[in-house]
């Protein structure tokens, strides 16, 4: 393990809201950008109860599915609904748009060991800098079949520090394996672009 990731001790959904509450907290404007799933809104649950100021907070999501707000499968929906009132900024993924830098991002990881929406097998536009693209896994996954928008991995390094927010001992396996470099295949995964190498501060949020 390279000095710069860490594991959180401990790493359950309060400890992550602590980590985002430490954040939001902090003086002056701040940019976080939000990953989506179910995890994140156990713990904007957790935030709901506490009295923070977010208006000096901008929101962005890491990535999210091309699909209407009020869709089951948005990302930037579900995110809305629980901080929309909140008095943050949201700041919405436009293909091809430039990302100014971040001070904190949120990465969830998949079983396949894909971040954002970057697969390990995946059609998508390559663009330079930090900035926005469109992708399509292949195959697309049948419980949300559907082109994505994702920060490349420029925008997602372009950030004071990174949490990686993981559950289950599967995921756990594949990570420990990523930074052992045990696995000949370790780097088709593409978290291991930021568990491995250079880039920001990397914290492990990990539970059962």
């Amino acid at each position: 393990m390279t000095e710069r990731v860490l594991w959180a001790d401990p790493g359950h959904a309060a400890a992550v809201a602590a980590r985002i509450e430490a954040e939001v907290q902090r003086p002056g404007p701040k940019r976080i950008a939000f990953t989506g799933g179910s995890t994140p809104l156990k713990v904007l649950a957790l935030l709901a109860t506490r009295d923070l100021d977010w208006s000096q907070v901008t929101i962005a999501l890491t990535d999210d599915r091309c699909v209407p707000d009020d869709h089951p499968a948005s990302n930037f929906g579900r995110i809305y609904a629980a901080l929309g009132t909140s008095g943050a900024r949201f700041e919405r993924l436009v293909e091809g748009a430039a990302v100014a830098p971040f001070d904190l991002v949120w990465l969830g990881m998949g079983e396949d060991g894909h971040v954002a929406s970057l697969f390990p097998t995946m059609h998508a536009l390559v663009r330079p800098g930090a900035t926005v693209i469109s992708t399509k896994p292949v195959p697309l996954p049948p419980e949300a079949p559907f082109a994505r928008l994702t920060l490349n991995a420029k925008a997602l390094k372009a950030t004071r520090a990174i949490i990686l927010v993981v559950t289950g001992a599967a995921k756990r396996a594949l990570i420990e394996r990523v930074l052992a470099g045990a696995d000949p295949a370790a780097d088709d995964y593409p978290v291991a672009e930021f568990l491995r190498g250079e880039g920001p501060p990397l914290t492990i949020y990990w539970s059962e």
